[in-house]
Parts: structure tokens; sequence; C-alpha cells
């Protein structure tokens, strides 16, 4: 890489990096081919027969109106495209931009809007990881788009300027009247806040879907959403990079990294007599 194209490219990222911090959100245009995403897409479909043959659902009524919101859940070991986009090096990247160093992958899924879906809660991913107030940043989506994605097919609806509330009594009355689409193309990516309160759309088409696959990611101190260490299989977790198995949380010990000063008191203070 030129130093001409070395500067282009950390230009672009620091412009999507500042609209995350002052938005909440940010989108990162083809990231994947529209291509890829097609195959990704096609892939999950089978995904999901594989899972609904082992008696996982795809509708789950705690968070949707109705079957035509389809869920795919992270199964590994069925598909290495989980693998694949879960340590991406964009998506990892940005999201160490907003959350700070060392973040962990707490949940991974696909969400398929398909024709007559309903719109889930009105909730920030925040909320549902820890109590309020929320003074800081500890979630961050990556959200893959294997299909364009727009308010007529179901785009996920977000409530602007919602990522600076701290607590839940902030969100207007008027609510829904207020939420904004994310507008996005297959193989993009979006990024948003879990402080960003937001909800899934309504897809009003005849025919046509809508898919994002969903990277969850905290701050290490948090608890992952899933447990990893009983999701994927051991012969898979042995395949698996000292910093990958760091972000699904497969090792020993939890990350101790976040704000620590780990080193022995008589280095701590070494001016002192201990």
């Amino acid at each position: 890489m030129s130093e001409t194209t070395s500067k282009l490219h950390i230009d672009k990222y620091a412009h999507i990096k500042a609209h995350f911090q002052e938005h909440g959100w940010a989108i990162v245009p083809s990231v994947l081919s529209k291509e890829k995403a097609t195959t990704i897409l096609k892939k999950l479909w089978e995904v999901a027969d594989i899972q609904e043959a082992r008696g996982y659902t795809r509708f789950n009524p705690f968070m949707d109106p109705n079957a035509n919101n389809v869920r795919i859940w992270y199964q590994p070991e069925i598909h290495n495209v989980f693998t694949e986009l879960s340590f991406h090096p964009v998506a990892l990247g940005l999201v160490e931009a907003g959350l700070g160093s060392r973040p962990i992958l707490s949940n991974f899924n696909t969400n398929i809007a398909r024709s007559g879906t309903e719109s889930m809660a009105l909730h920030s991913d925040q909320s549902l990881t820890y109590p309020g107030p929320w003074n800081h940043t500890w979630v961050v989506n990556a959200a893959w788009c294997l299909t364009d994605v727009r308010a007529e097919n179901g785009a996920t609806m977000y409530l602007p300027g919602s990522h600076k509330f701290t607590t839940r009594e902030q969100i207007p009355p008027n609510a829904p009247g207020l939420l904004v689409p994310f507008n996005a193309k297959a193989g993009d990516l979006i990024l948003f806040s879990g402080a960003l309160w937001h909800t899934s759309g309504v897809n009003r088409t005849q025919d046509e879907d809508r898919a994002i696959l969903f990277g969850y990611y905290t701050a290490p101190h948090l608890r992952t959403q899933m447990n990893w260490t009983a999701k994927i299989a051991r012969n898979l977790q042995d395949l698996k990079t000292p910093e990958q198995r760091r972000i699904l949380c497969l090792d020993d010990m939890v990350d101790l990294s976040a704000e620590g000063d780990f080193r022995y008191l008589k280095e701590q203070y070494p001016n002192l007599a201990i």
C-alpha cells in the first residue's frame, strides 16, 4: 500500500469514527461485496434449516410480534461465515474505537425481516445489559447488511440523539414518530452504540427480505449473553487464536486489562521502601 493510499484509508476511518462519536452510529460502505453478502445469506438459510432440525425455533415471540421476523442464532460449527465476520478486522477496529481496547463478543445472530414483519420493542442494547444510569458506552453493534436496508423493507429504526440518554425517563412520549431508518446497501457495515435506542422496522414490501447479521460486542468487564464455552465445540475452540479466544472468553481467567495495573507492588512504587 502506497503512502497516499494509506493516508486515504486512515482518513476514511477517522471520519467514520468521528461520526460514530457524535451521532452514536456510522455506516461503512461496501465492506463486503454484494456477491459475498448474497452468498452469506444463502448459507444462513441453510443454517436456519439445520437449527430447526435441532429444535431451535426461528420465531421468538418474546422478541417479535409475528413469525415473519426470522432469528438465526450463532452456530459456528455449521459454517465458518460466523467466525469470518465475528473477527473481521474492519469491524473489530471500529468497535475498539467505540468501546476502547479489548472488546469481547457477547452475541452474534441474524435477523431477517420478511414481508409483514412488525416492530419489536423500542430498546437500547445497553439497557438490556446493565441498569442505568448509562453514563458510558459499554456496547457496540456491528450490523452486517446482507441485503439493501431501507424503511420499506423493515430497516432498523433509531431515535436520533438517544445515545446520550442516561435514563429511560429521557425517552420522549412520542418516540415512535421520531424514529429514523438506517439506509444502507448490501455489503455495508452499520455500527451503532449500545446506548442508541432503536427497534426493528415494519416490512411493507410484498416479497422482499431485509437481512442483517448483528455482532454484539461489549467492554471486557461485562458478562457475555452467550456462553461460548458451552456453545462452541471443544475441537473448534482449540483452533482459535489467542486473540479469538480472548474475544470469546474461552480461557479460564477473565480479562483484567480494562483499567488495570497488575504489576507487583514494588514495581508500582519503585521509589518507596516496601
